[in-house]
């Protein structure tokens, strides 16, 4: 009787993790479908988004599970074996131009774009503000003069150097932390800023141009030594060593306002965000490599939650007025001041040319 009962509770056992397994499969679209699994590469500013479960259920109510993994918006463009994958999305609309060119096809979608902008202190900001580099936007935001920084990076200008300075007496030049020209999607959106400024505020794109710009842009990424891989290393040394280490560091605006809108305390009331003048917006542009990758993209463009759910995480999304309802005052909702990168191939010369 003992072993009947033993057996039974078995088989009882047995049957409740079956249907812990089968009921609560993360796989399973609402209504018992099992979903569809769509692999991609994606810029890794945005592995935190697509991390996210908000946005894995997002996507399953419409039967589909996206895996990505994290590469550079260069290497997707030049290195990264996308047959792999249905689609690509790099985080500029240069690397999306070459991927579209190698794989022959006109199909992309931009769900969503980061201006370029820098993260730094208001005691900075007000010592740049008296050097007549740090100026009144065309709104209720403050900009980083691109054309007056270059003016002080040509003349080698350190800190201590500054007229008034007691805040910040650094005997180091005054310079934008970037992160490495050969690997970073966002250094390369500082390239195409201070060599369209130092070539007459026009788009370079010729072989002498390029030369020409050469001696004004490459001291911007020499001087600073050793730069890191990703934009996530410069604002965490900006977040967390503060103005000693990082007065001025590049990012995406999309970083500081996801943090923003967090309100974890990583923003401390001393710090602030310039926007530059003129800036860059970086386009996320997805290349669909498949009917399922191009699913994605339309989803991404047009779902309304994966939309809100973008313009959380600081992104600019392709219907302005949920960016503006998400982050309210806490960003400007447009930026005038906006330029074209160069060619994916004048880039890349350039940033051959500068990579350290």
């Amino acid at each position: 009787m003992k072993r009947r009962l033993s057996i039974g509770s078995a088989v009882v056992l047995v049957a409740a993790v079956v249907a812990v397994v089968v009921w609560g499969r993360p796989d399973d679209a609402e209504g018992g479908a099992r979903l569809t699994t769509v692999r991609g590469v994606i810029g890794s500013e945005k592995l935190a988004f697509f991390s996210d479960p908000r946005v894995a259920e997002a996507f399953a109510r419409h039967g589909l599970e996206v895996e990505v993994d994290p590469a550079g918006s260069r290497q997707i463009a030049t290195s990264v074996d996308l047959d792999r994958y249905e689609f690509a999305f790099p985080s500029s609309s240069p690397a999306a131009q070459r991927i579209q060119r190698d794989r022959k096809t006109t199909a992309a979608h931009t769900p969503f774009q980061s201006p370029m902008a820098v993260a730094t202190f208001e005691p900075i900001v007000e010592l740049l503000d008296t050097a007549g580099v740090v100026t009144g936007g065309a709104g209720d935001y403050r900009v980083l003069d691109v054309a007056r920084y270059l003016e002080l990076t040509r003349a080698g200008t350190r800190w201590d150097q500054l007229p008034g300075n007691t805040a910040y007496p650094a005997r180091k030049n005054v310079l934008v932390t970037t992160t490495n020209p050969a690997e970073s999607n966002s250094a390369a959106m500082y390239l195409s800023i201070v060599s369209f400024v130092a070539n007459g505020d026009t788009v370079v794109g010729t072989p002498e141009q390029e030369a020409a710009v050469l001696p004004d842009v490459a001291r911007l990424f020499r001087d600073q030594g050793y730069t890191q891989n990703s934009t996530e290393g410069p604002f965490e040394d900006y977040l967390a060593a503060g103005m000693g280490k990082t007065p001025l560091a590049l990012i995406y605006e999309s970083q500081y306002l996801d943090r923003l809108r967090r309100a974890d305390g990583s923003i401390r009331a001393d710090m602030r965000l310039l926007y530059l003048a003129p800036t860059v917006y970086s386009k996320h542009t997805l290349v669909p490599l498949s009917d399922r990758g191009d699913q994605v993209g339309r989803l991404l463009s047009t779902d309304p939650e994966l939309t809100r759910l973008a313009a959380t995480f600081g992104f600019r999304t392709s219907d302005p007025r949920v960016f503006a309802d998400v982050m309210g005052a806490h960003a400007p909702a447009d930026l005038v001041d906006a330029v074209e990168p160069p060619s994916f191939e004048t880039l890349e010369r350039l940033l051959d040319a500068v990579a350290p």
